[in-house]
């Protein structure tokens, strides 16, 4: 069996990895690190899950050398936010036994702590494109020192439109850098960055071409779009640890509401929200906080948790590409996992299209737990919140919401006791409304009319006197 050593890590960094419990190489480190350690240039077909990060941190780690603040000497560019923190959390202690300082740059957090840390000194820089970019652009940092240069999840970045910014960042740097490329596949914008900046690289292929289908079970239920959030919800309680995907931010934080509401632990995460709140999410679901993470495809790619037993399709997938991508969050390590796709009877003919661009034949079929396997399934539920401050609705002084929702023994113990509160107070004269005052009395309205007609025939009858008189 090898081991670390034989493949040239140095002491140091062997006990670090045996203190957190890594002692055997998987197959892309053993295949790749040799050729890491040399300096050669590295483009490496491997699938997410297969020990990549360590397969191209150990020798980077091992070749880097101590730069000058503002100079990194090493640079691993990144798709997403999420991948350079879990990269940067694997590489952050490593690096220190060395000492080495790691730095990861991302957008969504102030500027102001990435200029102190560039003004401090990074040695090992975890970035994604247009962070660094800006920096670039501002002057913060220069890369003309950069000698290693790592580009995780190539695919990816050509995916999300960032072939530009990578080609810009990688003509800043050294230009005798040794440049090492990691991608599930090596096709399209990918072959064209092997081309053109890369120099005789090794070649090295790592399982399966395309991520395998055959450690996933796949199901699809038909099911009204009213029904989805029922479904998904009972899927998480039998299946324990879940990955739920939607389309869109509104639908993941609305699909997210539902869950809590449900009474189950689970947390969202997509491209609006905050890099804090991001992080959040991300830690409470690895440490095993909640049971379900609500995620657009922003989580489909990279992001390495064990213990993920199901991957839900709430919402159709782009392709057979993303379908793929999204369904690799499971049955990652040799282990197995579910797949669910919740299929509204429009969806059948996107759906089928997608089974025959994975390669898999599945009837399209109504929800039934029971062919679902069992799980060990540790109930987390979601903390509930207190409304309304610390206010009581139950207390008795709070008028009608008080006394909603109570039973009748209980109002006329609550109106016995008002009414003995009433008797204790002080009586107080009220002033009377204005239309009580004492006023001559006009008597009735329906009598108005003949008192009128009498006073007007006694004033004729002294006017006839009158002239009589005269």
């Amino acid at each position: 069996m090898v081991s670390f050593v034989d493949l040239g890590v140095s002491n140091r960094l062997v006990k670090a990895l045996a203190d957190q419990g890594i002692s055997e190489p998987f197959e892309v480190q053993t295949e790749s690190i040799p050729d890491g350690m040399l300096g050669n240039d590295l483009c490496c077909r491997a699938p997410t899950g297969s020990g990549k990060t360590l397969a191209f941190g150990l020798p980077l780690i091992q070749r880097t050398r101590k730069a000058e603040p503002g100079f990194p000497t090493s640079l691993i560019l990144t798709p997403t936010r999420e991948l350079a923190e879990q990269i940067y959390q694997v590489l952050d202690p490593l690096s220190r036994e060395l000492d080495l300082y790691t730095f990861a740059v991302y957008g969504g957090v102030s500027y102001n702590k990435q200029f102190k840390a560039l003004d401090r000194g990074v040695d090992i820089l975890v970035a994604c494109p247009g962070r660094l970019i800006d920096l670039l652009d501002r002057g913060a940092i220069s890369l003309e020192d950069t000698d290693i240069v790592v580009l995780d999840e190539a695919d990816r970045m050509a995916d999300m439109g960032f072939m530009q910014p990578v080609c810009q960042i990688l003509d800043e740097c050294h230009n005798q850098r040794q440049t090492i490329l990691f991608s599930a596949t090596l096709d399209d914008e990918v072959g064209d960055l092997v081309r053109d900046y890369q120099h005789n690289p090794v070649t090295i292929e790592v399982g399966p071409k395309e991520v395998s289908m055959d450690s996933m079970t796949h199901y699809f239920w038909l099911m009204p779009n009213s029904k989805k959030s029922v479904i998904t919800s009972e899927i998480i309680r039998k299946c324990g640890r879940s990955i739920v995907f939607c389309r869109t931010r509104r639908g993941s934080d609305r699909v997210g509401e539902d869950l809590n509401h449900d009474g189950l632990a689970a947390q969202t995460l997509h491209g609006g929200l905050s890099q804090k709140q991001r992080d959040r999410a991300m830690q409470k679901f690895q440490h095993g906080e909640c049971m379900a993470l609500i995620a657009t495809d922003v989580a489909a790619r990279g992001i390495d948790i064990e213990g993920v037993n199901c991957v839900i399709h709430y919402d159709p997938p782009e392709n057979g590409k993303a379908y793929k991508h999204r369904s690799g969050r499971t049955a990652r390590g040799g282990s197995s996992g579910i797949i669910i796709s919740l299929v509204q009877k429009p969806q059948k003919k996107s759906f089928s299209k997608i089974q025959r661009d994975v390669g898999i034949n599945v009837e399209f079929k109504p929800p039934d737990f029971a062919e679902l396997p069992e799980f060990e399934v540790e109930f987390i539920g979601a903390s509930r919140r207190r409304s309304f401050g610390s206010r009581n609705r139950n207390d008795d002084n709070r008028g009608h919401y008080g006394r909603r929702n109570r039973s009748s023994s209980n109002r006329t113990q609550s109106n016995k006791k008002s009414q003995s509160q009433r008797k204790d107070k002080p009586q107080y004269n009220k002033k009377k409304p204005r239309n009580t005052h004492s006023r001559p009395n006009r008597g009735d309205k329906s009598n108005r009319g003949k008192k009128a007609n009498n006073r007007s025939s006694r004033s004729s009858s002294k006017n006839r006197t009158n002239r009589g008189r005269r």
